[in-house]
Order: structure tokens, then C-alpha cells, then sequence
């Protein structure tokens, strides 16, 4: 059985504590620590040793996607206490100016491949100047993205080809909309993925970057379950015959 869960930064904007309660009794047994914006990372690093997370059998960090007033040397080292605790640090491509600020942390690298809005690391292509640099890093596969570019999967088939096997080491997933923003699954993309997931496998850990209201989290992991062939859909129901029947 695969690994599924959510990124904190999904369900709390900002407020990773918030992200880990929501949590709480849920059937997630993942986690992705999010420090998409910069001046969030001081404080989850700071605090990751005192975070309950016991509940999950695999936990990444998402570094920042952009660094303004953060030079990319005092990212890495805050995200470095990552190597020992075992967890993958998920890392936009064009954020990467110095390769060596990332070496030190190997195979807990996961590249991620990008949306249209980037100039790079949208394709296998733009990838390979980074996985060249950064030998030992892993791939993060954001599905999402992938599609936006190319609706057939091809390209995300492309990447894990060129870039995956042993070294997929998680996946993204969610919608996106007309303005990139991470939603909540469709039938379309569950379909989707239902008809290309046997190339990524063994699956490995999923993390759901849809944003949802609480009521909506056990739903999407199931939705999320369901795509990757985990469960079954649930049978439609006939007119007429009510839901406790």
C-alpha cells in the first residue's frame, strides 16, 4: 500500500502547526512540512524536533520557492537538521543559482518539475542541467503540473523515464486552475491518473497540494486513493433508494 497525505501549506496557509492539527485522526499517514514562502522556514526548522509527528511513516519539507532577502547558502543550511531526521526537502529548480548549497544533501533532494509560469524545469529537457549538477538528487513528480503542460501525460512519462525509477522518491498532487493555483481533484484528473499510474510505480509517497476546506480532507485522500487504484470508486446509487438502505 502506497503512502498518502498533505501538505500543511495546502490546508493552512502559513501556519504549519494549523496544517498538522487538521490532521489529527485522519488516515494520512504522509506529511509535507511547507515552507513555500521564505520567511516561514526559520521557524518550522526551529521547531521540527518539538512537532508531533508520529502519526506519519514519511515526512518532506517543501523549501521556499522564491528567495528575496534569503541568500540560497542560509536556506540550505537552515534545511540541513533534514539529512539527519531522514526527510526529502522538496526544491523548485528555479531557485537553484549555487549547486553546491545542495549537494550536501544527496539522495533528500527532490527536484520538482515545474508549471508553465517558470521558465524552466517544465520538461525532462529543462531538468537535465539539474539532475546533472545534483547526481544523487531525487525527483518529486507534481502531476498537476505535468498536465497543465501536456494533457496526455507525456511529459510527466518523459520525466519519471529520464529522472525516476528508483529515484521518484514523491508525488504531487492536486487540480490546478486557470491562474496555477492548486485545487481540489476533478473525476477528470482522478480518470487520468487511473490510466498512467502503473508507470510510476512502485508508488511512492503521495502528497495532495489541493486546497480544501477541513470538512473537504478526507475526501480528497480518498479521491486521491481511488486515482492510484488504492480503493474503488463507490457504487452509484439508484434513484429513489436512500443512502441508508
Amino acid at each position: 500500500m502506497s503512502l498518502f497525505g498533505f501538505s500543511t501549506g495546502a490546508l493552512a496557509l502559513g501556519d504549519f502547526r494549523q496544517g498538522l492539527q487538521l490532521l489529527r485522526g485522519v488516515d494520512a499517514d504522509a506529511v509535507e512540512l511547507s515552507a513555500l514562502r521564505e520567511k516561514e522556514l526559520p521557524a518550522l526548522m526551529r521547531a521540527a524536533g518539538d512537532l508531533e509527528l508520529d502519526q506519519f511513516e514519511y515526512i518532506s519539507v517543501h523549501a521556499p520557492s522564491r528567495l528575496a532577502e534569503m541568500t540560497e547558502a542560509e536556506a540550505s543550511h537552515h534545511l540541513l537538521p533534514c539529512i539527519d531526521r531522514g526527510w526529502n526537502v522538496v526544491l523548485h529548480p528555479d531557485v537553484v543559482r549555487d549547486f553546491g548549497c545542495w549537494r550536501p544533501f544527496g539522495r533528500h533532494l527532490c527536484i520538482e518539475n515545474m508549471d508553465k509560469r517558470k521558465a524552466t524545469g517544465r520538461i525532462a529537457g529543462e531538468l537535465r542541467r539539474f539532475f546533472e549538477e545534483l547526481p544523487e538528487a531525487s525527483l518529486c513528480l507534481d502531476l498537476a503540473h505535468a498536465r497543465q503542460i501536456d494533457t496526455t501525460f507525456s511529459v510527466a512519462r518523459t520525466i519519471a523515464a529520464e529522472y525516476g525509477g528508483g529515484r521518484l522518491a514523491q508525488i504531487h498532487l492536486s487540480e490546478l486552475d486557470s491562474r496555477c493555483h492548486h485545487s481540489p481533484l476533478s473525476r477528470g484528473m482522478v480518470t487520468a491518473v487511473q490510466q498512467v499510474y502503473h508507470w510510476m510505480r512502485p508508488v511512492p509517497p503521495v502528497i495532495l497540494e489541493s486546497q480544501v476546506s477541513p470538512a473537504g480532507i478526507r475526501e480528497e485522500l480518498r479521491l486521491a486513493r481511488e486515482a492510484f487504484g488504492e480503493i474503488q470508486a463507490p457504487a452509484p446509487r439508484e434513484a429513489g433508494i436512500p443512502a441508508t438502505a
